[in-house]
């Protein structure tokens, strides 16, 4: 959490005016997690309070490209009305890259009634938050984001390497948990922990991943909205840092063959507002019957949630036997090859970790799935499978393996529409589709190897 961060809009022109901040950057985050808006002089931006942009800027997919019928206009007005964007005094942070002194912002989208877009992902987490509020209780979380450093790479065609670190050689092999592998990038480090203190985002441990070049930053546990703000804006962040450090940042689930994916592991508990009492443990310090319902309601809806927080073909890469992502949704008390982790902590911090979400997901939508799978388990009581004490890599799989098996899941799951928003699960399954279709149209390298003399 930001120290006393700007609450109203005076407040935010105060904030604006003691750093002689000249450009504002309006952002809102799409449907993918990429920042869209605008750029304002200083003087526009607190004239106008806001700015317009049309309603699909927040429901196009990652090629940018839009259905050309369907269900999606059912949603989406077939004549590109505009939304209002309204700013969030609490998001401004300083944008420590720009040459100017200038400012980010990240608004929220309403219509021209004044009600929020149902389908803009700030919305929709928005919503689910609102709904565990109704219940007297507050969602805690905890993000834990992976990422692959790599050299600059102009041509798509061309494999992903791991760059050059300051040996003046490339990794070539894992090197989990190394100091001095991180230690071999020392300088961007220094300059995206710079960033990050500058921008007041509550980063903390830092640690190089099984992965060659794969790094994780972990970030403190706070409110669901907090926290996926900051993702969305370190991911930004990293990616600038790192080109100017002559090299790429990737968060694609499964960018190099061979290696492990990226995750975005998510602990999560949940917080009675009245008491501050951890709703996951009993007053004797033993799991609560809220603990094992919400458990349940994650392994219940996680399969057919899963195109939410696995939103690309990429993304299926990863998760496969013995590559250190799940395979399935069993759960366990500190055991890393299942979907739902409970890891060993103190009653008060007693928490579960959800292990399936890529590093690829929009934060937003990605904290949405599974705090609305768990609010599920609670609400309908739901009872969780035994817990898995082995290898839970000798199960079968139970996850979608597809995108296009994901999305038939979806669209089936009517429980997730109801607390997801049925606009938002319409825009969102028919954009993926257009994705999934595009993706079909192009014949890969490996089809060429063994298909093209053999069949």
């Amino acid at each position: 959490m930001k120290s006393n961060p700007p609450q109203s809009f005076n407040e935010l022109e105060q904030w604006l005016n003691l750093r002689r901040v000249t450009e504002i950057e309006c952002l809102v985050p799409d449907l993918t997690g990429v920042a869209r808006g605008k750029i304002l002089p200083r003087g526009k931006f607190t004239e106008d309070r806001g700015m317009r942009l049309p309603q699909a800027v927040v429901a196009m997919g990652v090629t940018g490209e839009f259905p050309e019928s369907g269900p999606y206009y059912d949603v989406i007005d077939p004549t590109d009305r505009d939304m209002q964007l309204r700013p969030d005094p609490a998001t401004v942070r300083i944008v420590p890259w720009a040459t100017d002194p200038t400012a980010q912002v990240i608004h929220d989208c309403f219509d021209h009634a004044g009600k929020r877009v149902p389908f803009a992902p700030r919305s929709v987490l928005r919503h689910v938050c609102s709904l565990y509020e109704e219940m007297g209780l507050s969602p805690v979380v905890a993000p834990e984001l992976e990422f692959y450093l790599t050299a600059r790479n102009t041509d798509p065609n061309t494999l992903l390497k791991p760059p050059i670190g300051r040996s003046g050689r490339a990794e070539t092999s894992r090197q989990a948990y190394s100091i001095d592998a991180v230690n071999e990038f020392d300088p961007l480090f220094e300059e995206i922990y710079d960033y990050c203190d500058q921008m007041e985002l509550n980063v903390d441990t830092l640690i190089h991943e099984v992965g060659a070049g794969q790094m994780e930053i972990n970030f403190f546990h706070g409110a669901p909205l907090d926290l996926a703000d900051e993702v969305f804006f370190f991911k930004r962040t990293v990616r600038e840092a790192a080109l100017r450090h002559d090299m790429y940042a990737t968060f694609m689930a499964k960018p190099i063959a061979g290696e492990p994916g990226s995750a975005m592991h998510v602990h999560q508990s949940i917080v009675e507002q009245e008491s501050g009492r951890n709703l996951f443990s009993q007053i004797d310090g033993t799991p609560s019957e809220a603990f094992y319902h919400y458990i349940g309601g994650l392994q219940r809806y996680i399969p057919p949630a899963m195109a939410l927080v696995a939103p690309y073909v990429n993304s299926y890469r990863r998760l496969s036997r013995h590559t250190a992502a799940p395979i399935n949704i069993e759960w366990g008390h500190d055991n890393r090859t299942v979907g739902i982790r409970s890891p060993i902590s103190v009653p008060q911090s007693r928490r579960l970790e959800n292990r399936v979400i890529g590093a690829d997901a929009n934060p937003y939508v990605a904290l949405a799935m599974t705090l609305a799978c768990g609010y599920l388990g609670l609400k309908n009581k739901i009872a969780p499978k035994p817990e898995m004490k082995s290898d839970a890599y000798l199960s079968a799989y139970a996850l979608p393996r597809t995108l296009g098996e994901a999305l038939d899941w979806l669209r089936r799951e009517t429980d997730l529409h109801e607390v997801l928003g049925r606009e938002f699960i319409t825009i969102y399954t028919e954009i993926k589709e257009l994705e999934y279709e595009e993706f079909m149209k192009v014949i890969s390298p490996w089809e060429r190897e063994h298909l093209l003399l053999h069949v």
